[in-house]
């Protein structure tokens, strides 16, 4: 089965919610977020710490601080925050590592399907931003 670590659920709901719930550029804290998403807030917490190095958040310090979005809800894509969190996009190991590392390459006969289908699954990714997800109703599918 092809699924997001719970990080990466995470992280997503923790940006949907900075993106619908910001007010004058003001910062939102992990906590607030956590029990907003019904999410556990140590992992949440270190979930927003790993998006703000990757550039994805800023954190703000102060008794006001918190994460705010480091750009636009529009410009960050969902495949941003997977390789944010997750690493490179792959449905197998052997499309990270290339033809090369694959031990089975020479008698593999689904790699280059599987390289389409990670193409396509990418590309859905690509395509859809946190905006995006901002605008459909929570628990319901498009």
């Amino acid at each position: 089965m092809l699924a997001f670590t719970k990080q990466t659920d995470y992280g997503l709901m923790a940006l949907h919610y900075l993106a619908t719930h910001f007010e004058n550029d003001s910062a939102t804290n992990a906590k607030t977020i956590a029990q907003a998403c019904a999410l556990p807030s140590e992992l949440l917490a270190k979930t927003m710490q790993l998006l703000a190095k990757k550039g994805l958040v800023e954190s703000k310090n102060g008794p006001k601080g918190g994460y705010v979005l480091a750009k636009e809800p529009d410009s960050i894509t969902i495949a941003e925050v997977v390789r944010a969190i997750e690493g490179p996009i792959a449905i197998t190991s052997c499309q990270i590592a290339g033809a090369d590392d694959c031990k089975q390459y020479r008698n593999c006969s689904i790699f280059h399907p599987m390289g389409q289908l990670q193409g396509r699954i990418t590309e859905l990714l690509e395509g859809m931003t946190i905006f995006d997800m901002a605008g459909m109703p929570a628990g319901e599918i498009k």
